[in-house]
């Protein structure tokens, strides 16, 4: 019997390929995953951005004299020199 050196050459060239595919499947993975994570971080991350801009906002209008006047008189605080009057017996809505 012969041995069919072409054969053997095809046969260790599949051979070699397939481990060379077999060596890339993980990393591949690993990068899909990767990138997954990566666009939910990113997702993230502006979500964080918006709330830190309204945030950021928020503080800002707390340190004008009119917004603290505001939130002052909506906790029932009054001006020194002021006369509080108290409204009861108004129908609920």
């Amino acid at each position: 019997m012969r041995v069919r050196w072409d054969r053997v050459g095809r046969i260790s060239l599949l051979l070699l390929l397939a481990a060379v595919v077999a060596l890339y499947v993980q990393p591949a993975r690993s990068y899909v995953s990767t990138w997954r994570d990566s666009n939910v971080k990113q997702q993230e991350l502006q979500a964080l951005q918006r709330e830190h801009d309204l945030l950021s906002r928020r503080a800002r209008e707390l340190r004008q004299q009119r917004t603290i006047e505001t939130e002052a008189r909506r906790l029932g605080m009054v001006r020194p020199g002021e006369r509080p009057y108290v409204v009861s017996g108004l129908p609920d809505d």
